[in-house]
């Protein structure tokens, strides 16, 4: 067996602004440490490819992350310049399904078990599930593992993304106004305790997470105007969750039961995690159809009925997300079938 030692590295990898540096910085520092140590150098690129449900003829996924990591290997041997330092690319954790720090630990520290590698090298970007910050957690449930920890430096000129940023007094106001509206809307009362105890708590809220929480500038007639679509979106889904809910009841009733569950998939065309977040609950709170998984702006929902699937794919629901959020002018994009149509066509 091969002895462990930190010039055999292990580097997850997945698409960022930082992965070319982290390339070069992993190839150099396996180099630099088989030098002091007099041991082979190694590099490992590996990409947990978590299981998602999929019903194409070929993994999209699947193709993007070989593509990615083929591109990873020409970099590292172009950093290499000939030195002797072996380069290995792999997919990792085909048939598993990964949502926690904790997760994609146990599948990196198997692997690096499994090939003898002591140290695991980080993207600071480093972002598998696209809409958590999965870095400091996962470094640390790897280091707990007994897997050496190393983040790759960040370029000069990349600009850095803080958990902490500069806001803006409107920010400060307008989270102070949802949190007290919030307070007053579950205490059910507006007296003058619900009113002070609301402000001071709202207050609190306010002063804790106002840079936080907010991450874009609140512009307030836009946000009022998305309030305002929002507040007539209510009633329009509460109408659909009523009509599926007659639907349902009448398959449930019906002596034939006639069901046709189905898993289908599809791209959606809203661009921001709130709008991607409100849709998915909206498809799981009308009765008939369910989202089981949601990356960036795939969706995956389980079907009951062959017209849950053409009401999903007619877009009403898509189409009602991107009034709210992005306009009028936005609703008039083509449905999910309409977009598949012009693909295939």
């Amino acid at each position: 067996m091969v002895a462990v030692t930190e010039s055999r590295l292990l580097v997850p990898v997945d698409e960022s602004a930082s992965l070319r540096n982290t390339v070069a910085h992993a190839v150099e520092e396996a180099l630099d440490r088989a030098g002091e140590s007099g041991s082979p150098a190694a590099v490992h690129f590996v990409y947990p490819l978590a299981e998602r449900i999929s019903f194409r003829s070929s993994s999209t996924r699947a193709e993007s992350a070989r593509s990615l990591l083929d591109r990873v290997a020409s970099w590292a041997e172009e950093d290499a310049n000939g030195a002797d330092v072996t380069i290995e690319t792999a997919l990792v954790a085909t048939h598993e399904y990964l949502s926690t720090p904790n997760d994609y630990a146990d599948v990196l520290v198997r692997y690096a078990n499994e090939h003898d590698l002591g140290l695991a090298v980080f993207d600071p970007r480093y972002d598998p599930i696209g809409s958590t910050p999965l870095l400091p957690s996962l470094e640390a449930e790897v280091r707990r593992a007994g897997l050496g920890v190393e983040e790759a430096p960040r370029n000069a000129e990349q600009s850095s993304q803080p958990l902490v940023r500069r806001g803006t007094l409107t920010q400060f106001f307008a989270l102070f106004a949802a949190s007290f509206g919030f307070y007053l809307l579950l205490a059910g009362s507006v007296a003058p305790f619900e009113l002070a105890t609301g402000a001071i708590s709202a207050g609190i809220v306010a002063v804790a997470l106002w840079r936080v929480s907010l991450t874009s500038p609140v512009a307030p007639p836009d946000t009022v105007k998305r309030l305002v679509r929002f507040c007539l979106y209510v009633p329009f889904l509460l109408w659909e969750i009523v009509k599926a809910n007659v639907e349902i009841a009448y398959i449930v009733l019906h002596p034939d039961l006639p069901i046709d569950p189905e898993m289908v998939e599809f791209d959606a065309a809203v661009w921001s995690a709130l709008p991607v977040t409100t849709l998915a609950n909206s498809i799981t709170l009308t009765p008939g159809t369910l989202t089981v998984d949601v990356e960036r702006q795939h969706l995956i929902i389980h079907t009951l009925t062959a017209s849950a699937r053409e009401d999903l794919f007619a877009g009403t629901l898509e189409r009602a997300v991107r009034f709210v959020f992005y306009g009028r002018a936005a609703a008039r994009i083509p449905s999910p079938f309409e977009r598949r149509e012009e693909e295939e066509s």
